[in-house]
């Protein structure tokens, strides 16, 4: 059974809820991301069940789990030329920065008897998809609008993931006028102005997305009641929807500093190990870097802390605690973003919903 990886769907509904109707209030709709729990179909239908129309994944693969959901579904990541047939079944829409694919997936659509929705990506600064000259993006619109088979859907722009450009709203009023001129250019308005992802919620209750912005691609903030700019949690959310159960198999007194010559780790960097005395109880879990992700990760005991992992050891530090632990025992752990990716993505952790709700 261990680990076990739990999903508190009551808790799951609620952040929906409240970040549906705070979005709202600002003009946004909330375009889910599903790639966080690989697209699993029982917790993505608790997004639609709550209202969330569009559904959103980097990979065609987990789009696939998708298709009976009642939701439009988008692509996030540029469309590889190698998945464009699956692309066009399983997607209605996807964000696009190249013509040459484009082509691809009007002539793949023509073939299916589908349409395919194009949103196309413009860099604002972060340096990783889009593009970054908006004359080249106007003209690739006016090619999008000449293709039988496909749909100038929307502009957008995603910020903070590689370069960690933040949002404001001279950016976004740029995004906004990249798509006047795009609607201009073909002639009819733009339905959406995909206005990125949970880094942009601070923004947004700050009064300071412009007009014009009408989604957000929202993975973090839904999931976790947290928007990503400055780490906080929004009021009325939970953040115990991912719980992480792992199991102790060694438990003794060892020093909180190694003996011998210290080499370098697996990335080329020597560890640092903080010295807390010579006589440290110690916990060894059967869970590792290839099941969850450490620095994403926090305990629920407040007095053990997190020593580090290998890939498939997480060494812990018991002293302090005013629980006894013993060999056999369960240590609950609260994920984080890419924690709880990586736990969905191994399959050493067993998933488990719960229905009950408490506080």
């Amino acid at each position: 059974m261990y680990p076990l990886l739990t999903v508190n769907l009551p808790h799951l509904r609620e952040n929906v809820r409240v970040m549906r109707e705070l979005c709202a209030s600002h003009g946004i709709e909330i375009t889910a991301v599903t790639k966080v729990f690989g697209a699993d179909p029982q917790i993505a239908k608790v997004l639609t069940d709550g209202g969330i129309k569009i559904l959103c994944d980097s990979r065609v693969a987990n789009l696939k789990n998708l298709k009976d959901l009642p939701a439009e579904k988008w692509l996030i990541r540029p469309p590889m030329l190698s998945e464009v047939p699956d692309l066009v079944q399983y997607a209605d829409a996807s964000l696009n920065s190249e013509i040459a694919v484009i082509r691809a997936i009007d002539e793949e659509a023509g073939r299916q008897g589908r349409r395919h929705k194009i949103i196309l990506m413009a860099d604002l600064g972060d340096i990783r998809e889009g593009y970054v000259d908006y004359d080249e993006l106007v003209a690739v619109s006016r090619e999008v609008e000449s293709l039988p088979h496909v749909d100038m859907y929307g502009v957008g722009v995603n910020l903070t993931c590689f370069s960690f450009i933040q949002y404001d709203t001279e950016k976004l009023s740029q995004l906004v006028k990249i798509r006047d001129r795009v609607a201009n250019a073909v002639g009819h308005e733009i339905p959406v102005i995909s206005g990125g992802n949970s880094a942009a919620i601070y923004l947004m209750l700050h009064n300071g997305i412009p007009k014009g912005v009408n989604t957000l691609r929202l993975g973090e903030s839904v999931l976790f009641g947290r928007e990503r700019s400055h780490y906080t949690y929004l009021p009325g959310t939970y953040n115990d929807v991912f719980m992480l159960d792992c199991e102790i198999v060694e438990l003794k007194y060892k020093p909180s500093l190694p003996w011998g010559t210290v080499g370098v780790d697996s990335y080329g960097k020597k560890p640092e190990f903080i010295d807390r005395g010579p006589h440290r109880l110690k916990a060894i879990c059967a869970l590792g870097k290839q099941d969850f992700d450490v620095e994403t990760t926090a305990t629920v005991d407040p007095d053990i802390y997190l020593l580090g992992a290998s890939s498939d050891h997480l060494m812990i530090d018991v002293t302090d605690s005013r629980e006894t632990y013993h060999v056999g025992d369960v240590i609950r752990l609260r994920l984080g973003y890419f924690s709880t990716m990586r736990a969905f993505t191994s399959k050493y952790v067993t998933k488990q919903y719960i229905e009950c709700s408490s506080k």
